[in-house]
C-alpha cells in the first residue's frame, strides 16, 4: 500500500492497512480473520452491481462471498491520498486501482472508512465512491 507511511499508527488505522496488505496480496484467510463475525461491508455503499439490494455484505459467510465474487477477481493496489483516524475508526481517502489485463485498469477514488468492535476486529467497512464515476484506462 502505497502513502500510508506518511501517518502514525492508531489501531483502527493499522487494520486498514492490514485489510488492504490482505487485499493485495490475495490472502483471503488473512483479509477475512480481520472481521467480527457480525461484520458488515459496504463498497459501495447502497445499491450497486455487487449489492443490487443495497443492505451491505453482513456476517462472515456474506463477506467471504463478496472477496469470492469481486475481490479476488483481479489484482488490486490501493494509494493513500488521506487518512484520518478518531476513537475506534479510521477514514482513507483512497485511489484503488484494479488490474484488468492486458493494459486495462479500473480506477476508482473514494473515502473507506474502518470501524472497530470492542475486541479489535473489523465491525464495518464502508466505501464512499461512485460507481458511475469508475474510470476504465488503457487500451
Amino acid at each position: 500500500m502505497e502513502g500510508m507511511e506518511r501517518y502514525h499508527s492508531h489501531p483502527a488505522r493499522d487494520m486498514s492497512v492490514r485489510s488492504a496488505t490482505a487485499v493485495e496480496s490475495g490472502d483471503r484467510e488473512v483479509w477475512l480473520a480481520l472481521f467480527a463475525d457480525d461484520a458488515v461491508i459496504e463498497d459501495p455503499i447502497g445499491e450497486s452491481s455487487f449489492d443490487p439490494g443495497g443492505k451491505g455484505h453482513r456476517g462472515i459467510d456474506a463477506i467471504a462471498a463478496f472477496y469470492d465474487n469481486v475481490i479476488s477477481k483481479s489484482p488490486v493496489r490501493f494509494t493513500v491520498r488521506e487518512s484520518y483516524a478518531a476513537g475506534k475508526e479510521c477514514a482513507n481517502v483512497y485511489t484503488i486501482t484494479t488490474d484488468l489485463g492486458g493494459g486495462t485498469r479500473a480506477v476508482i477514488e473514494g473515502v473507506f472508512t474502518y470501524l472497530l468492535d470492542d475486541n479489535g476486529k473489523l465491525a464495518a467497512m464502508r466505501g464512499f465512491w461512485e460507481q458511475d464515476s469508475m474510470r476504465i484506462e488503457g487500451p
